[in-house]
């Protein structure tokens, strides 16, 4: 009897101890142990979430089908344009925006059970660039934070701009990060700001001197600086801990690299992609996925424990768009709206299903269910079954949605437009059951 007691009880410590560890990886190995003033369950502080993988937290619940009044606990009107993630952190919702017609970059807070605008603070005026892609902003990269304060990169005056801000809005540092003057690709900028540990991290690639910066979150100091290749691209990087460490992987220049985010110092790269990619690196054990873009177009994986293996390779592409990976399954909805699932390991093609492109938004992983919008506005919620293809969902907000969903708790935060110039309109949704 003694002995099945002790048995049971051994049995309980190691499924407490398993649970704590999978709470703990979903969490500290994506980094976000690195900031105790944020919630891995509640806040959405950075480009694709907590995870940087575009899962939201386990537990996370949102309505498979909404519409304009179905599942709407608010709609917000956003000022000017911009193709930037909303970020949550607390009880606020972050913004980047800019008024192409008076030349002015801005970010705005929500109240996030309202909706309400709090307050929005203009960073720049004026020095935009003469030309950019008309897919593009003067608002695209993704707001971060720390949890203790919001980092906002903008690009004007041929020049990339980082700036740290408080909550209420008031600006505690500015730096200018280095030249961006695009000549043969006018097509303007995109990467988000990355941070990690102690760091901002930013990335800008043209056709003159290219680099990854790294910068003191409190104080904006360069740390570090690594050059990149001449050419455009618009990754945002990403950490993750793959093979067992810290890796900063970006994709683009006809490769995929991968950097110690410590330091910048690089840690292998492969020959892989094509010059120009948009979507950030997804990762799965020790295999990291890249694909696009321009001109040619490719999905590769690779082994990230050094050696560079390009494990398998086939020729779709998701050039804007990120992919997700789920349980060891990669999905990809390519630009010509076909839903593909490939088999991480090997590549191997489990389904395909044809939905309607073209896709600029990367797709979010909720309660098991993707939930992928298109450039209209169409957003297709499919089940993450690798062995047939599952639509749970076919729902249509506004007429284009160029920024991907934000998800915190049971809330799913939508960006998109309604309407053409002179009276295009942006609205942030707030998606959320009964």
């Amino acid at each position: 009897m003694q002995r099945l007691i002790r048995a049971v009880f051994l049995a309980f410590v190691a499924c407490v101890g398993s649970l704590a560890d999978s709470k703990s990886s979903w969490g500290q190995d994506q980094g976000i142990a690195d900031f105790p003033k944020l919630s891995a369950t509640a806040d959405w502080p950075y480009w694709r979430g907590p995870s940087r993988n575009g899962h939201a937290a386990p537990g996370s619940r949102v309505p498979a089908e909404f519409g304009e009044t179905q599942n709407v606990r608010w709609k917000s009107p956003v000022p000017g344009r911009g193709h930037g993630s909303p970020i949550v952190v607390g009880d606020r919702i972050y913004l980047s925006t800019a008024d192409e017609a008076k030349q002015m970059q801005s970010i705005v807070a929500l109240d996030r059970a309202t909706g309400k605008q709090l307050w929005a603070v203009a960073l720049n005026e004026g020095g935009f660039p003469a030309n950019n892609h008309p897919k593009n902003t003067e608002a695209s990269p993704t707001l971060a934070s720390d949890g203790e304060q919001i980092f906002a990169v903008f690009f004007h005056h041929k020049q990339v701009h980082l700036s740290a801000f408080d909550f209420n809005g008031m600006k505690k540092w500015h730096i200018v990060v280095g030249v961006f003057n695009p000549q043969r690709f006018e097509y303007g900028y995109a990467p988000s700001p990355v941070i990690y540990r102690n760091l901002v991290i930013v990335t800008a690639e043209h056709d003159g001197d290219s680099y990854i910066a790294a910068f003191d979150r409190t104080s904006g100091k360069e740390a570090w600086r690594t050059p990149r290749p001449s050419s455009i691209s618009f990754s945002t990087p990403v950490v993750a801990y793959v093979s067992g460490r810290d890796q900063l992987l970006i994709s683009g220049q006809e490769l995929v690299c991968a950097y110690d985010p410590v330091n910048g110092k690089p840690l292998w790269q492969t020959a892989a992609t094509t010059y120009a990619t948009c979507g950030t690196m997804i990762w799965d054990g020790d295999l990291v996925f890249a694909s696009g873009g321009y001109p040619k177009a490719g999905t590769f994986a690779i082994r990230a424990d050094g050696s560079g293996q390009v494990i398998w390779q086939n020729n779709q592409k998701c050039y804007e768009q990120s992919m997700i990976v789920v349980d060891g399954y990669v999905y990809a909805l390519t630009d010509n709206g076909i839903l593909y699932c490939w088999r991480g390991a090997d590549g191997n093609e489990m389904w395909r299903q044809r939905l309607a492109g073209p896709v600029s938004a990367s797709p979010v992983l909720v309660g098991g269910l993707i939930y992928w919008a298109n450039e209209s506005g169409t957003v297709y919620v499919v089940n993450s079954n690798p062995q047939k293809f599952e639509l749970i969902a076919e729902n249509k907000l506004g007429t284009d949605a160029f920024a991907s969903p934000a998800v915190s708790g049971n809330e799913l935060f939508l960006r998109v437009a309604v309407g053409q110039k002179p009276n295009r309109q942006e609205f942030l949704y707030c998606i959320s059951g009964p």
